[in-house]
């Protein structure tokens, strides 16, 4: 047991590599789900439930900026630095005071993608800082006959 720690303080809680490849993983799906889970068929143009539901005034709208909250909430809880989630909040307030017009407001939000924005910037992040193992490797392939 440590008892280096003072009664009554606490400590950041900082989840493992492996935890958070799975909250990413999950904030993805939610990201697609809201952001480009429908294909709108003849013009090719991927939506999700956040457009879908930025239908109804205001209540839509606000329901959305909820759930792009929630993933800023959980990159904050990953350990983002300050700047990284106040430009996440920003991509949210952006995109929830647009999406309040009518109409041209829905199409920003079905153009914008707020969420897949911030997963991504949040990925980007993890990534540099050895949070977490690259989804992709850099580099250029070369093929060797032999």
């Amino acid at each position: 047991m440590d008892f280096s720690q003072e009664a009554g303080v606490a400590t950041p809680f900082r989840p493992k590599a492996d935890d958070r490849e799975a909250t990413l993983l999950r904030l993805e799906a939610l990201a697609h789900l809201m952001d480009s889970a429908f294909l709108i068929p003849g013009i090719n143009r991927r939506v999700g439930l956040d457009a879908v539901v930025g239908l109804v005034p205001i209540i839509g709208d606000v329901a959305g900026m909820l759930v792009a909250s929630y993933v800023v909430n959980e990159a904050r809880r990953l350990g983002a630095p300050r700047w990284l989630v106040a430009r996440m909040m920003a991509n949210v307030v952006f995109d929830g005071a647009l999406g309040i017009v009518p109409i041209a407001g829905d199409l920003f939000d079905a153009a914008f993608k707020a969420n897949r924005r911030n997963v991504a910037l949040l990925r980007r992040h993890l990534e540099k800082t050895g949070g977490l193992r690259p989804n992709e490797i850099e580099g250029t392939a070369v093929r060797i006959d032999g």
